[in-house]
């Protein structure tokens, strides 16, 4: 199985949760409450005036945080399927170059890879198009 771990920093990223220090990545209320400080207000030069360990201050709770760590897992094996078809691409983007013509196996090889995502959801058995020479 292809997988990454979901750090609680991420999450609280795609949370819109920022200016904040977290050490270590929690794995409960309690090690986030312990390890989470909310920077409430900074200077222009982005000197930390004042900071709060107040679960009330964060702007999230864990719960939020765990649904939005779940929520990124089970997105991930398409990220991933992505994220692969995205690398075979960018090796064929000098085939598009403005003083070459591309031919009609390379077109539609490119365009297999742009669809791959609608018969596939994961890295897990997808069938790549060949690659012509």
């Amino acid at each position: 199985e292809h997988s990454i771990m979901i750090r609680v920093s991420h999450a609280l990223q795609e949370l819109n949760i920022n200016n904040f220090n977290l050490i270590g990545n929690p794995k409960s209320e309690q090690e986030f409450n312990n390890n989470f400080i909310k920077i409430t207000e900074s200077d222009l030069n982005g000197n930390i005036i004042s900071q709060s360990t107040n679960p009330n201050d964060f702007g999230v709770t864990w719960l939020e945080i765990e649904e939005k760590i779940n929520q990124l897992k089970s997105n991930q094996p398409l990220e991933l399927l992505r994220k692969e078809r995205n690398k075979k691409l960018k090796d064929t983007d000098w085939w598009a170059s403005s003083d070459l013509t591309m031919t009609d196996d390379q077109i539609s090889y490119r365009q297999e890879l742009r669809d791959i995502t609608i018969h596939y959801s994961s890295l897990d058995n997808v069938k790549w198009p060949n690659k012509p020479e």
